[in-house]
């Protein structure tokens, strides 16, 4: 399998993701566009396209951040969904994903940094993907806003902060709005780069401190990211 990553920030890391792919031996392409790389020009050589996080939106312009062009991952993402490709967008890469399906990002009720735990609405706990998840368990979180939802896209987790936490746009299309690939590495990278965020939400329900943020354990909530992804790599070969 070809496995494709769009990494904004050296500190937005695919975690989780990327030890998948190496592990499962699949043929593992980047493009990191925060040292200069180029986006794909076509999805021809790609199966899976994973867009991950960063700290710019839908919105943000070439002109504010040179280096991301969301016109254009947006084109690609839509021309991989109208390819069959398979593609899962991450936090920002979630609403990259929506947005290049017709439905604009929005802000998320509460920001949510740190581990809390998303619950599987009905639909979720029906889904193969998801077959024999707990109905509730903890994930990573670093985010102000949630993925947009099309006529025919469906909710799959939510948050008591966010109502869209995994979101289903078709059979080999998903959008993640919370981290499960966290690792210390990648928390620790996040923490770095948002000093001034993280004093400015003090305080608020659900954002950590610093100290807790790094004593969080995210060995469940990759183990069930991997079980998630074996499913999607089968669902693609069979496609």
């Amino acid at each position: 399998m070809r496995v494709h990553f769009i990494v904004h920030e050296a500190f937005e890391a695919p975690g989780c993701y990327e030890k998948w792919a190496h592990d499962r031996l699949h043929t593992v392409t980047y493009s990191r566009l925060h040292v200069g790389e180029r986006l794909p020009a076509t999805p021809d050589r790609i199966d899976l396209l994973v867009v991950m996080g960063g700290p710019q939106s839908p919105a943000t312009t070439t002109a504010e951040c040179p280096h991301f062009d969301a016109v254009r991952e947006m084109a690609l993402i839509a021309d991989c969904a109208a390819a069959g490709k398979a593609v899962v967008g991450v936090c920002l890469g979630a609403q990259l994903l929506g947005e290049a399906l017709g439905a604009p990002s929005l802000p998320s009720p509460e920001p949510e940094i740190g581990s809390f735990p998303v619950t599987l609405t009905e639909a979720g706990l029906r889904h193969p993907l998801f077959h024999g998840f707990d109905e509730t368990f903890d994930s990573g979180h670093w985010h102000h806003d949630m993925p947009g939802l099309t006529a025919d896209a469906t909710v799959l987790a939510a948050s008591p902060g966010c109502p869209r936490q995994i979101v289903a746009y078709g059979r080999l299309l998903y959008g993640f709005q919370c981290h499960m690939e966290f690792d210390p590495d990648i928390v620790n990278g996040l923490i770095a780069s948002a000093e001034k965020e993280l004093a400015l939400l003090e305080g608020r329900p659900f954002v950590q401190v610093p100290e807790r943020l790094r004593s969080n354990d995210h060995c469940e909530a990759n183990h069930l990211l991997e079980l998630f992804l074996d499913r999607l790599a089968a669902a693609c070969a069979a496609a």
